[in-house]
């Protein structure tokens, strides 16, 4: 038989406390006379939890085999103990508990459930309410980010903080094998949980791995859940045979919920000590982060080394319009900092495009709109650091460009109207450049008028560019200023056609939309114009039905052409997604392009290259894209790209592509290449294990990588080769990485990391990871699937 007594606090008036005293006599009586009539109950239900109120406010229930007491002072309980007040229940054999200290002490198999949080001991002394005092003998598991462990003895200061004495900490799930050890265990003499700061601190502390101490540190704080916090981050290390051994320790600093910065002390055993630092704001109207890497004395290079960066964006509402402002800026000390120090302080490091480490803008835009016009002011100077073994020519800088434009949102008649100015000063190194700087000023305005229905559409396009140049030096006809004026005539039209169609067993609706597009720009003479910012375009499905063939402003195409295509598309008919999708166009000219980038030669093929298309999403886990450029009179194909790619699930996905480019002209480079990419189970690929073996042995392996080959070299160009392992509570990383930095010269390095679920990351060399997201197609990242759990997926 067991006792069930509904206490309440003490502070209710003397009346109240009667009445209650009343109802809980009772409630004894009446729980008495339920397990009397029902003997075949082994115990009484469970009484609901009550409605959320103040800690001390709430009633507080015991119950046990044996109950026994003093009203408002004691109650004893022995056998099935039990104590409940709100979140909180206590387990024990035995169990004492002072009424008016609010104290419990229990003893025996003691177990307490707070909100999810779960301890289990052999003695305990406990203010509930307060939820202070000690638990000897003590196994805890924590409920929100899966964290448990052991420890001698446990104090719990209040109910968010507690101090584990010898005590053990990890997120390893548990399982029922006596034998279990976790995977990594951090071992700590004084262990401290904050729920408060969601921070875990530990002293005196050495983290194992597989059984393996790692790390001893007399002290260590990590994070007990997503929340930011002030600290030391993970630590990276690295072997450079330039630098030597590379120790860099960063340290967060979280100010605000909006603002944070980072310092970063680095130590180069060859090049001597550095400090890289970032702080970063965000506020409603503005938002940016600022930037400083510096090493005071290199002793490689016998001097002192620096990057700094500067992002920031501000947006200012007015009675005129928005006002907007942007900066971007990265400055470096030498030309030698991006070969010293590759990828330090730019966030957006490509290695495939070394080019972009060595080009660094500075670049200023203020921005105003209202209602149809825009205007715009920017400056942009580039600072390039230069290799003379491999040199490039700087981007011309604007110093300044002013731009406006008019785009308003209806006119009479359905016409659509936009006009643009701009006036731009390039200034550029003339050692670099055979022609002078300018100021180059244009406008250029467009009129068109659509006709769309849901079978067709009709745009005709009239368009007048008006440039003109003014050099600090005369050009070789000895003019000092030039004037272009041009018009376009364009006319894009189309049909859509509709039908049912039923295509290996499956219902699509299929569309049939022939384009043709024509466009008129007679010749004007520019050869003897200075090239700023243009650059030929692409010759791909979107350039083929524009005016202009370059792009920039210093080129306008003598165009008289018709370019005539085809696209036809299953699509299907419940949810809309493209299933196939296949294309055919081709440019029809009527008279010879003379306007060409310098050094190019006049257009004379009157017919020209066949673009074919085709996209193929037959279901969402099988996809082919290919592109071909067939040139019909050489009958081959000038340039080819086939791309497929199969991703069945989450981490398994498979991509290959074969790219060709012919010669086309002095900017183009013949190459064949095959790329190759691939996230996948390694047990999967080899056919040792299923996905129900790897869940249940708690693990498993993925292999990763990209390799690109090429077929004219028959050698690797670039390669990504690394293996990933999975577990509950920890996930590492080898990569083996060999990217090409120059037509000569490479880069290789061995990436390491292992990532602690609920603890740290720790690497060796540059971030493994980051380099898997930029260079294999379709990569995930390795996450836990486990849902945010509820208190209540531990009701007790």
């Amino acid at each position: 038989m067991r006792w069930i007594l509904a206490l309440v606090p003490s502070h209710p008036p003397a009346r109240l406390r009667r009445l209650c005293h009343l109802a809980a006599c009772a409630l004894l009586l009446c729980g008495q006379g339920v397990l009397a009539q029902s003997g075949a109950l082994k115990s009484t239900p469970m009484l609901q939890e009550q409605a959320p109120g103040p800690a001390d406010t709430l009633p507080t229930f015991v119950r046990g085999q044996h109950v026994q007491g003093q009203t408002d002072v004691r109650v004893g309980i022995e056998g099935d103990a039990e104590l409940r007040r709100g979140d909180t229940v206590i387990h024990a054999d035995r169990m004492d508990y002072d009424i008016p200290e609010d104290r419990a002490r229990a003893s025996g198999h003691v177990r307490i459930n707070r909100g999810g949080n779960r301890y289990d001991g052999t003695l305990l002394d406990l203010k509930v309410n307060a939820f202070s005092g000690f638990f000897t003998d003590i196994d805890y598991a924590l409920l929100e980010n899966g964290g448990h462990g052991s420890a001698a003895r446990m104090d719990f200061i209040d109910r968010e903080r507690s101090v584990a004495h010898e005590g053990s900490y990890t997120t390893c799930q548990k399982d029922d094998e006596e034998s279990w050890q976790p995977d990594w265990v951090l071992r700590a003499r004084t262990l401290r949980i904050d729920k408060v700061e969601d921070t875990g601190t530990a002293m005196n502390a050495v983290l194992e791995f597989k059984g393996v101490p790692i790390l001893a540190t007399p002290w260590i704080s990590f994070p007990l859940s997503s929340k930011r916090k002030t600290g030391l981050l993970p630590p990276t290390l690295a072997l450079d045979s330039t630098s030597g051994f590379v120790y860099a320790q960063p340290w967060y600093w979280n100010i605000a919920p909006n603002r944070d910065a980072t310092f970063t002390p680095t130590l180069m055993t060859r090049r001597g000590l550095g400090l890289e630092t970032q702080f970063r704001y965000l506020e409603p109207r503005y938002g940016g982060e600022l930037g400083l890497n510096f090493m005071p004395d290199d002793k490689l290079r016998q001097r002192s080394r620096w990057l700094a960066s500067v992002k920031h964006t501000a947006r200012i509402g007015s009675p005129w319009g928005d006002l907007g402002l942007s900066l971007n800026a990265r400055r470096a000390s030498d030309n030698d900092y991006w070969r010293d120090f590759p990828q330090r302080g730019s966030s957006s490091y490509n290695p495939l495009d070394v080019t972009a480490e060595r080009l660094l803008p500075a670049d200023a835009n203020l921005n105003w709109s209202g209602g149809a016009h825009t205007l715009s002011l920017r400056t942009l100077k580039w600072q390039t650091l230069q290799d003379a073994s491999a040199p490039i020519t700087p981007p011309y800088d604007l110093l300044p460009q002013l731009h406006w434009s008019y785009a308003p949102s209806a006119l009479r008649s359905g016409l659509d109207l936009r006009l643009d100015a701009d006036h731009t000063n390039f200034h550029g190194d003339r050692s670099f450049y055979n022609q002078p700087n300018a100021r180059r000023s244009y406008f250029v305005a467009q009129l068109s008028r659509p006709w769309l229905t849901p079978a067709s559409f009709v745009t005709p396009r009239l368009q007048l560019h008006a440039t003109r140049y003014g050099f600090d030096a005369p050009l070789g006809s000895g003019q000092r200023s030039v004037t272009r004026v041009l018009p376009t005539f364009s006319l894009d039209s189309g049909l859509v056609f509709e039908r049912d169609a039923r295509w290996f067993g499956r219902d699509f609706l299929q569309t049939l939309e022939p384009r043709a597009f024509y466009t008129y720009t007679p010749y004007r003479d520019q050869s003897m114009l200075p090239v700023y910012d243009s650059a030929q375009t692409d010759f791909n499905f979107a350039s083929i039905y524009t005016e202009n063939s370059f792009g920039g402003n210093d080129r306008i195409a003598d165009n008289n052409l018709l370019t005539l295509g085809v696209t036809t598309r299953l699509l299907d008919p419940g949810t809309g997604a493209e299933a196939v999708r296949l294309g055919i166009a081709q440019r029809l000219r009527f008279s010879d392009q003379k306007v060409t980038m310098p050094g190019m030669p006049p257009v004379s093929e009157h017919l020209s290259d066949v673009l074919l298309g085709a996209g193929i999403h037959w279901t969402p886990q099988w996809g082919l894209d290919a592109v071909f450029q067939y040139n019909p009179k050489e009958r081959r194909s000038m340039r080819a790209t086939i791309a497929a790619r199969y991703t069945p699930a989450k981490y398994h996905t498979l991509s290959l592509a074969y790219r060709k480019q012919e010669v086309t002209g002095p900017y183009t480079v013949a190459s064949r290449q095959v790329d190759l990419g691939w996230q996948w189970p390694i047990g999967e690929l080899l056919s040792l294990a299923r996905e129900d073996n790897a869940r249940r042995s708690g693990g498993r392996w993925y292999g990763v990588g990209r390799i690109n080959y090429s077929l004219p070299d028959r050698r690797v160009v670039d390669a990504i080769v690394g293996a990933e392992y999975q577990s509950c509570c920890w996930t590492g990383r080898l990569v083996l990485e060999r990217l090409q930095t120059g037509l000569a010269s490479s880069n290789t390095r061995i990436l390491l990391q292992l990532e602690l679920k609920g603890l740290s990351r720790l690497s060796f060399g540059n971030n493994p990871l980051a380099s898997l997201q930029q260079n294999v197609p379709g990569y995930q990242t390795l996450e836990s699937d486990t849902p945010a759990p509820s208190r209540f997926t531990r009701y007790d």
